[in-house]
């Protein structure tokens, strides 16, 4: 959607698709081109048999990305595990990266169980049940409605919510693999970074485990000096859906200032509550 540069690309976390940004999307995309897509197994993709780790979905987006004549400069935001992906990306394809925006984003410490941080077995048996019985459909999850999603988008979610929940499974076990991918990436320089990450207060984990959380948003602060974090108030994990207002605002802004049609932030190191 949209147009001018730089293209904003959308990298969605596990088990979403490309509705999950059909919120922010359009919004955005009166800043600038906007491309949202699925990965292997979601949404309206085959499945593939490649490794579904950081390494491989990064070099299939850039493959598609080339097949639809994005060529850069390009801003990437990744929701939660999406954020390892835009890691790895940048981390092979600089030339092409103008800025990166983490949306309570997974870090590769998180992902390897480096830290006081729910097991990642605990993840892997819940996405194999998924896989295997088809529960989300099961006990109706698949067409619950999700704040500012379009009514169609039931009937959709019906059809696809298995092969979704069956993708979710080699992604989820190529965890360690990904988080030892993109463990070393960075430091990116002066590339400008934008992190927001969810409100303490909406969290749906123990307290040591959103102690280890925030504390991971805190330190992708050091991937760049041209970075800063936001807090969204009153936001759960799905912050594209729970505040859009302030991806709209904030991520626009991003934008302009990468064009530098805007003034700098005066706050780079800093983490504010929006």
């Amino acid at each position: 959607m949209g147009s001018a540069s730089p293209t904003l690309v959308l990298e969605s976390g596990l088990g979403s698709a490309w509705e999950i940004w059909s919120k922010v999307q359009p919004e955005l995309s009166r800043t600038t081109r906007v491309c949202s897509y699925d990965r292997a197994g979601y949404g309206y993709s085959d499945a593939q048999l490649t490794p579904r780790d950081a390494d491989h979905i990064a070099l299939e987006l850039h493959g598609l990305l080339l097949q639809a004549q994005v060529t850069g400069p390009i801003v990437l935001m990744g929701h939660s595990l999406g954020g390892l992906f835009i890691r790895d990306y940048a981390t092979r394809y600089p030339e092409q990266v103008a800025g990166l925006v983490f949306l309570d984003a997974v870090t590769p410490p998180w992902a390897l169980g480096k830290v006081d941080a729910p097991p990642q077995w605990i993840t892997r048996v819940g996405v194999r049940v998924a896989c295997s019985t088809n529960s989300p459909a099961l006990v109706g999850s698949c067409s619950w409605p999700r704040p500012g999603l379009a009514p169609r988008w039931k009937i959709a979610a019906e059809g696809l919510c298995h092969p979704q929940s069956c993708a979710m499974e080699p992604e989820s076990d190529s965890f360690d693999r990904s988080g030892e991918e993109t463990l070393p990436t960075g430091q990116y320089g002066t590339l400008p970074v934008l992190i927001i990450s969810h409100d303490p207060a909406k969290a749906a984990q123990p307290a040591d485990w959103e102690n280890a959380w925030s504390q991971m948003q805190e330190d992708l602060k050091k991937l760049s000096t041209r970075s800063r974090r936001i807090v969204a108030r009153n936001s759960g994990h799905m912050i594209q859906l729970d505040r859009a207002n302030l991806i709209e605002k904030e991520v626009s802004l991003f934008i302009e200032q990468i064009r530098g049609r805007a003034p700098q932030p005066s706050n780079y190191g800093s983490t504010t509550i929006e």
